[in-house]
């Protein structure tokens, strides 16, 4: 079933770029919100406008529960890139998403075609395996059975649990449930058999990543009939901190291209 509600708190525009020629829509990854893509406004400039899709049960949506299960994220994103493709109809997207947001941004973007709306322009997938594996045991990493102590040590070595978070016993509860609650939803993702998407995808991972299959380039081109760009990183899975913070650098061209 198609959820129409979304709260206004479901889509972010840190900074409103009303003469954009492209807005790149993004994400989060497991565990994540928005705060990890907010500081790439500058880095697009003026010509790409951020859109940040806040998932339900954190930040201005910490009121909802969250999701139960992938179905229901997966209709909740969908309906929000809907929302942020629909403020600017006149302009391109593109839709960005790490980790398992990249699976749930291939997700949407099958799931706006099967509803006939807008498609972005570029789907940009970072440090996902190809999304119709299916989730093997090398993608659960956080794992659904791991201790408090170790989700943490996850989080903090990851950026998501800040220094004054870990002293806070109120926070790091929060953040654990917040984390297991995604971790729930990765793991009922369940791919249909064959899906592919014609939007072209920019597959980004990191060169030291231990979680992505060495052949993830020729698997990706099975789901990617639309064409295929890719570019190996410095760095493991979030790759070198300062590789995260310019990463836009890696595929705003493209965006500002797709725009002309």
């Amino acid at each position: 079933m198609t959820h129409q509600y979304l709260p206004d708190t479901a889509v972010i525009r840190p900074r409103p770029q009303p003469d954009a020629a492209c807005t790149l829509v993004c994400l989060g990854f497991c565990g994540g919100g928005t705060g990890p893509y907010r500081s790439w406004a500058p880095v697009l400039g003026e010509r790409t406008e951020l859109a940040l899709v806040c998932y339900p049960g954190r930040e201005g949506r910490f009121s909802e529960e969250f999701a139960s299960d992938w179905e229901a994220l997966a209709e909740d994103a969908t309906n929000a890139v809907v929302r942020a493709a629909a403020a600017t109809p006149d302009r391109p997207y593109h839709l960005f998403g790490h980790s398992m947001g990249g699976w749930m941004a291939f997700d949407v973007t099958v799931r706006l075609a099967d509803r006939g709306a807008r498609l972005p322009e570029r789907l940009i997938v970072s440090s996902c395996n190809a999304p119709d594996r299916g989730v093997t045991d090398r993608d659960r990493v956080p794992r659904i059975e791991d201790t408090e102590g170790r989700l943490v040590e996850w989080m903090g070595t990851i950026g998501l649990l800040p220094d004054h978070a870990l002293g806070d016993p109120d926070l790091r509860e929060m953040a654990v449930e917040l984390m297991r609650a995604d971790i729930k939803v990765r793991d009922s993702y369940q791919p249909r058999p064959g899906v592919t998407t014609s939007v072209p995808v920019h597959l980004l991972y990191g060169e030291n990543d231990t979680l992505i299959e060495p052949d993830v380039a020729e698997q990706w081109a099975r789901c990617a009939v639309g064409g295929l760009r890719t570019n190996a990183l410095p760095g493991g899975h979030f790759y070198a901190r300062s590789v995260w913070e310019a990463l836009p650098d890696h595929f705003a061209d493209s965006c500002t291209e797709d725009s002309r």
